[in-house]
């Protein structure tokens, strides 16, 4: 009995710390994304998205055959064109718009709307499914939109006006990605995690690499090195790793849980921003802050 809940500790330990090392690669995303735009030599969205997806398939590819390989269930063509349409939402569609966003606005705010999405799921789910919004999930939630506010009007006193088609961009990336988040849950219990989590950011690295290359053709050589490092490491510690980081954790830990950790995202994009980038750090921009990571804390527990 001991061993039993000595295990159950060391295993809900290691979900957690899986969980907080993927939401710490993920918040790092903006920063590296914000380096490289700020580079002599300039990239546009769809470049740097290109070069980040050219070195993060090998690994999905490598998974995803891997996956076919040890899986005896076969996949329908209704779900594999699920899993098209998933990954071309949430992978490519809401990445690129994030990517465009994060032209115009700071990380920190970037990461504030873009965390917003779990509160969007709850408002979907009761649009498309007529879930009632409890009192105490209808605080949360207004909560959560009183504190993007807060720091989208610090920022635009601090900006010029690009901060809106920005943040518009940002906003459009958590609507997709909620949406994205709505219709995974489905597929992953059905396909399981790793294969889903390969197979969808396959679909999205070959989508965005053919934009990229009927917009600007198959060249990937004329950035500086500094600009390949970045989209490695992008490719890395911001995609591949936290992408399986996450769903161990959560298979450890479940998604509620996991939910709730992940809420370190937005302080450690601030935090990151601040020390890398010399974004100032005000005490609206925390209130605020701290305002949407209740309202999805309440969402999440929820």
């Amino acid at each position: 009995m001991i061993e039993t809940a000595a295990t159950e500790r060391r295993q809900h330990l290691l979900g957690f710390t899986l969980v907080l090392l993927g939401a710490f690669g993920f918040s790092a995303k903006a920063i590296l994304i914000k380096l490289a735009y700020a580079e002599d030599t300039p990239i546009d969205a769809i470049s740097l998205m290109a070069l980040r997806m050219a070195f993060s398939l090998p690994f999905f590819l490598l998974v995803a055959g891997w996956q076919q390989q040890t899986t005896q269930a076969a996949m329908t063509r209704k779900q594999w064109l699920t899993i098209t349409a998933l990954g071309l939402m949430g992978y490519y569609i809401a990445s690129y718009l994030d990517f465009l966003g994060l032209q115009s606005i700071s990380a920190g705010l970037e990461r504030v709307i873009l965390f917003l999405y779990p509160t969007l799921v709850v408002l979907f789910s009761a649009l498309f499914y007529r879930r009632h919004i409890t009192l105490r999930v209808g605080v949360a939630l207004t909560l959560s939109y009183a504190g993007m506010l807060l720091v989208f009007i610090e920022q635009l006193s601090l900006t010029n006006q690009a901060i809106w088609l920005g943040s518009a961009l940002v906003l459009g990336s958590a609507i997709v990605f909620a949406l994205f988040t709505m219709g995974s849950g489905v597929m992953t219990h059905s396909i399981g995690a790793a294969r889903f989590t390969a197979y969808t950011m396959t679909v999205a690295s070959l989508a965005t690499l053919v934009h990229f290359g009927l917009s600007h053709g198959l060249e990937l050589t004329q950035w500086p090195l500094k600009i390949y490092g970045l989209a490695l490491l992008m490719a890395i510690f911001s995609t591949v790793l936290p992408a399986f980081l996450m769903n161990a954790g959560i298979r450890k830990i479940g998604a509620s849980s996991a939910s709730i950790i992940s809420t370190i995202g937005p302080i450690a994009t601030l935090a990151l921003a601040h020390f890398v980038l010399a974004e100032a750090i005000t005490a609206l921009q925390i209130a605020g802050t701290f305002l949407v990571l209740a309202g999805v804390y309440v969402v999440g527990k929820k």
